[in-house]
């Protein structure tokens, strides 16, 4: 491609569903619906893994967690295995990130940026090491904050993210004033990294009012408490988060989709604000946009909230590119995912692919999709007892867990996933064929093995299952930079 510098906004578990220009009736998303509009949206995109940690190391590095071993939310990424940053950061492209990454974040550690502002890591260096026991579990809490912080107000994570804006816009702008509107010999990419609509539920009011007034539709097929009629790894998901336990009406359930409405309207006000100083800074006709999130939300539907399951509310993500040569008012369903976004950057800075040290699975969505290719994402962490896989191209969803039934998708007849077709019988020669497909691309067994031996590990390494147990951990969510600031 003609070299041009590239943004990338990253979002934290924003349900690719809740979105205007994804037909939501509800939700308020002006300036990304606007962004879809300029560019192409990509309708199966899905992440590496259905949790933080492990699908931003997917990220970096253009590889799938089984073929890099940043299994879970404690082994986070440390900068050993090569990023896109590092690669364009070599070539002499300045490369700069700011806020949210949940890196390791030790001393010492590279990860090749250039520059790194307001950067949030994982907590302590080593982030809940509960989430390490896996069978049984360990408790994290019952779940009651999810509906409590569900209100108006501030919270350490919206103040962060206005800061990050503010960092990101500032940067943008001295930028545009040291290279004018020729743009740069040597192309550039910032990361802007967003927490919304990250938990907690807490959102300042003029966001939260925007719906907590509104008689909000009930999520698809929500049960309250937990569902035993739905497959035995969600059954242990709903059991061990505990979230819908404490939603006793529909009033409730309102109230937290507010709070998550609102803060996906809140992100949509802070990437208008960075999308602005890229246009004020006279950048924007030199500049690609790419537009994803880490993971999606359950978001209430069939009674689950969080992430963590291989529905297309939490496994899927957003994604929009934008920018020169992108076509316009576009949608795209063919299969992508996090793993496509390490040369998709490279390709928008005119980088030799070549040079790509990602996955050979992945490919540039600025250019030609195989348009049959599948898609991976895997779990290897709290809520599981053992591995899940899933695959999907853009007409079927395969989910293999290595320790119960598997489950299989008509995302064109049944695009919502309700009906689950293994658990009707009659499917076992397609069952069949998409295990077969999965193990063309790992062995699933053997991924398991290797996650649990590393967790034993680090188990060890952290005192003990015992010492855990008592209570040996960070407890909560990663910290804001800020707050000790």
């Amino acid at each position: 491609m003609d070299p041009k510098n590239l943004l990338l906004i990253v979002s934290d578990e924003h349900n690719p569903k809740v979105l205007g220009c994804a037909g939501h009736e509800e939700i308020c998303t002006p300036h990304l619906d606007a962004l879809a509009r300029s560019g192409t949206r990509f309708t199966n995109a899905v992440c590496a893994s259905p949790i933080c940690v492990p699908t931003r190391a997917a990220l970096a590095t253009g590889h799938n967690i089984f073929e890099t071993g940043y299994w879970d939310n404690v082994d986070a990424y440390d900068g050993k295995t090569p990023s896109w940053h590092h690669v364009l950061r070599s070539a002499g492209h300045e490369v700069v990130s700011i806020g949210k990454l949940h890196y390791r974040g030790w001393e010492g550690d590279d990860y090749g940026f250039s520059q790194s502002l307001l950067p949030m890591h994982i907590h302590g260096g080593r982030g809940e090491v509960k989430m390490l026991l896996r069978n049984p579990p360990a408790a994290l809490g019952d779940g009651s904050n999810m509906l409590r912080s569900a209100k108006a107000g501030e919270s350490d994570y919206t103040h962060y993210d206005g800061e990050i804006t503010k960092a990101a816009a500032t940067w943008l702008r001295t930028k545009g004033n040291e290279v004018g509107s020729q743009g740069v010999e040597k192309p550039w990419v910032l990361m802007v990294s967003l927490v919304a609509p990250h938990f907690p539920l807490t959102v300042p009011a003029e966001y939260f009012d925007l719906y907590s007034g509104m008689p909000l539709k009930m999520p698809k097929g929500y049960k309250f408490g937990v569902d035993e009629s739905a497959h035995p790894f969600l059954q242990q998901y709903a059991r061990l988060s505990g979230y819908n336990n404490h939603f006793k009406d529909e009033s409730d359930v309102r109230r937290a989709l507010a709070g998550y409405y609102g803060l996906i309207s809140y992100l949509d006000t802070n990437v208008g604000r960075v999308l602005e100083a890229l246009q004020e800074a006279g950048l924007a006709d030199h500049t690609r946009i790419i537009y994803i999130s880490d993971h999606g939300d359950n978001a209430g539907a069939r009674g689950l909230w969080g992430k963590s399951t291989m529905y297309s509310e939490s496994v899927g993500i957003p994604m929009i590119v934008s920018g020169p040569d992108v076509a316009p008012g576009r949608t795209e369903t063919t299969a992508v995912s996090h793993v496509d976004v390490y040369n998709s950057i490279l390709d928008a800075l005119g980088h030799d692919l070549s040079k790509s040290t990602a996955s050979a699975r992945g490919q540039s969505v600025f250019g030609p999709l195989q348009p049959d290719r599948v898609v991976l994402s895997e779990y290897h962490t709290i809520g599981s007892k053992s591995a899940v896989f899933m695959i999907q191209d853009a007409e079927t969803k395969y989910v293999h867990y290595c320790d119960h039934r598997p489950q299989l998708f008509d995302l064109v007849k049944d695009p919502e996933e309700m009906n689950d077709l293994a658990s009707t019988g009659g499917h076992q020669e397609q069952l069949a064929i998409w295990e077969a497909r999965l193990r063309e691309l790992c062995d699933p067994d053997q991924a398991d093995r290797r996650a649990k031996q590393r967790q034993q590990e680090l188990i060890t390494h952290y005192g003990g299952e015992e010492a855990i147990r008592a209570n040996v951990g960070i407890g909560g969510y990663s910290p804001s930079p800020l707050r000790n600031a």
